[in-house]
Parts: structure tokens; sequence; C-alpha cells
């Protein structure tokens, strides 16, 4: 049996037509899935973990709620492998072939010409205005402020590096990295911290950290591994929240056309405030701050926050309205809607290095919406 051959069998079975001859044929494809051996190198990790975290992506694809549920466990981990990660099955391929630090520039997606993938881009402004187009720079030395160095790695990564500059007496000169829709990057900051940039974000950071604190202010979402430092707290203004941390790894996801601001811890210890309203997370937490300006703390699994660093769309009982907007931010593309779209909520995996018209493709398998693509505008239809 193909994959094509399964996703119409499987189609038929959830709308509840599938005879008892067919659903012994679902029943055989049980035996038949196994990863392909694909070309591995070093630098994509343990084969085997790798396989294993795979798998258990696949195992959570895509279901409608609403829909009949399947009474064996392999059957649903077979249709999730089919329906929402057929694109997923390949991706110890696309991690050797679509990495973002293997992503080459094009100019086709900013904004004109064909859709494709997010990679690699951002834009560096310096103290005195001045821009750097670090898609277009040369890897190397970019800059030197105050007896700091800025370096740009081939790998999608700007470095701040020291260099035995006297900290304490250098004057404070902001630069701000902004990423564009369909874009990423990583800084590592002058005191080692580590900043993962999602697209349509911004990070606003001195060259040298003075005084004692380290302040940053954040637009959009960015995933954060600070440097220990119990003399000089690390403080992360977003929106009117404030994050303040010693070293610690978190995700902040603080989009201006989101509803809420949420704040993912994954180690360590952070303390939130907003006008009277203060809160501390603990591993393994998600506090989210909506209109109310009231804290909401849930545990959840912290995968999903930081999947978009890791190369992957998690939709984890979201509507279409929120799952469009990842995909329009990290496409670069229009969204619209035309007649009245169900409002109930999806859950899924799929890589971000794939084609949106796959993506698409896959939603319209639920059954509850479909897609029309019009060069860079996608209209959302019943």
């Amino acid at each position: 049996m193909t994959q094509q051959d399964f996703i119409d069998l499987y189609e038929k079975y959830i709308s509840g037509n599938c005879t008892p001859d067919e659903i012994k044929q679902l029943e055989a494809y049980r035996d038949g899935f196994q990863l392909r051996d694909l070309p591995w190198s070093a630098e994509m990790g343990d084969k085997q973990e790798v396989k294993q975290e795979i798998l258990s992506k696949l195992n959570t694809g895509i279901t409608p709620p609403g829909k009949k549920t399947f009474k064996n466990y392999w059957i649903a981990a077979a249709a999730a492998i089919a329906i929402f990660t057929i694109g997923l099955v390949l991706m110890l391929e696309q991690k050797a072939q679509l990495s973002p630090d293997k992503l080459v520039k094009n100019p086709s997606s900013a904004g004109k010409g064909p859709v494709v993938p997010g990679f690699n881009k951002a834009t560096l402004t310096l103290s005195d205005g001045s821009n750097i187009d670090l898609n277009d720079s040369k890897n190397g030395t970019l800059s030197k402020q105050g007896g700091v160095s800025v370096g740009k790695l081939g790998d999608g990564k700007l470095v701040y590096d020291i260099n035995g500059a006297k900290t304490k007496k250098a004057a404070v000169l902001y630069n701000t990295i902004t990423t564009p829709r369909g874009g990423q990057y990583q800084v590592v900051l002058s005191d080692g911290t580590k900043v993962w940039l999602n697209a349509a974000s911004s990070l606003k950071f001195p060259a040298i950290f003075t005084g004692n604190e380290r302040n940053v202010e954040l637009s959009g979402e960015a995933y954060f591994e600070v440097a220990k430092n119990k003399d000089k707290p690390f403080k992360v203004a977003v929106n009117n929240m404030n994050i303040e941390v010693l070293g610690t790894h978190f995700n902040v996801n603080a989009y201006n056309d989101e509803n809420a601001i949420k704040t993912t811890l994954l180690e360590g210890s952070v303390k939130l405030k907003t006008g009277n309203q203060q809160a501390y997370l603990k591993p393994g937490q998600q506090a989210t701050l909506g209109q109310q300006q009231m804290f909401n703390i849930r545990p959840v699994n912290t995968e999903d926050a930081v999947a978009w660093k890791n190369g992957y769309f998690v939709f984890n009982n979201e509507n279409i309205q929120s799952i469009m907007k990842k995909i329009s931010r990290w496409y670069d593309v229009e969204v619209v809607y035309e007649g009245k779209v169900d409002e109930r909520d999806f859950g899924g995996t799929a890589s971000r290095f794939g084609s949106v018209t796959e993506v698409l493709k896959l939603l319209e398998l639920t059954g509850t919406v479909h897609f029309k693509m019009e060069g860079r505008r996608i209209t959302v239809m019943p």
C-alpha cells in the first residue's frame, strides 16, 4: 500500500465508510511502517535517539475534534504518520539538507516570488543608527564597538566578544537585531547569553553590559539561555512585562498580534512582573499574561514552546487562526478568511522546512478547513 493509498483509506475510515476488508488493510499496513535508513553524519546527533524523537513526534499527528477515535493505539500512530507528518518521516534527510545553517539566501522570500520556508536572515542596527544586512554580509568581524568585536559566523549566528574590554568603564552602546517575516537568527551577547529569535522579532541590547543589571528589550518571540551571574541579574522587558533571571533557559512569545504574552521556563527560575502583579515560574511551567493583566500559570510540555527553535511547527489545541499566524510569519504570506471557519482546535507536528502547500494539504485532510493559494495570499475557507 502506498502512502497515498493509505491516506485515501484513512479518510474513508474517519468518515465511517470503511468495509471490514478495508479495516484489515489498515491493520496490515501497521507492520509495514519503519523509518528509512538515510545518510547520516555526526553533526546530526545520535541516530537512534533522533529516530526515537521523530517517532514520538509522529505519534502526535493531527486529529480534528469530533472525529472517530481509533480503537487501537497503533492505528492512531499510523494515521498520524500518514496524515499530518508525511514530510516529517523524511526529517532525518531534511536535517541534512534543509537545516537553517544550510539554507542559502533567497531574495524571492522577501515578499515577492514563490513561497519558501524561512531561513537565517536578520538586520543588525548599530548604536550610530547604521544597518548591517546579516544575510548579505560576509562571515567574520562586522564591527568593533567600545572594545567589543561583533562577528558573524557561518551558521546564522552573531557573536559579541569582549576581548578583554573593561566593562565597568565602557559606554553603553545599544544594538538591535531584527528578523523579518520568514527569518530567524541567533545572537550570543557579550556576557555569553545565547538568544534565538523567531520570525518578525527584535532584540535591543547593549554591546557591553555595564552596571549591576543586564537589561534587554524583546519584541516578538525568542528563546534565551542566560549566562549565570549571581551578581548581575538578567532582565527582559517585553511590552508592559518584565522578566528577571540569574541564569536560566526560557522562551517568550510576545507578538503584538497575539492576545497574551507566554513565558515558558525550561530550566532555572524566573520572576515575572507587570504593574502590581508578579509571579514565579518553576521548570515545566508557563505563565500567560492576558489583557486583564493577570498571570495564569500552568504546567506544559516545554518542548512544544521551543519547537520553532528546533525546526518544528507544533500545534497543541490551537484554532486555525492561531495556526495561520505561525504559518504567515514563517512563510511570509498574507492570510485572509472567507466564510465562517470552524473554531475547533487542532493538534499536530510538522517540519518548518517543508513546503507551505504540503502543510496546508495536511490540514485539509481533517475535513474541517480548506485553502486557496494565489501568489503569496492564502484564503482560509470552511
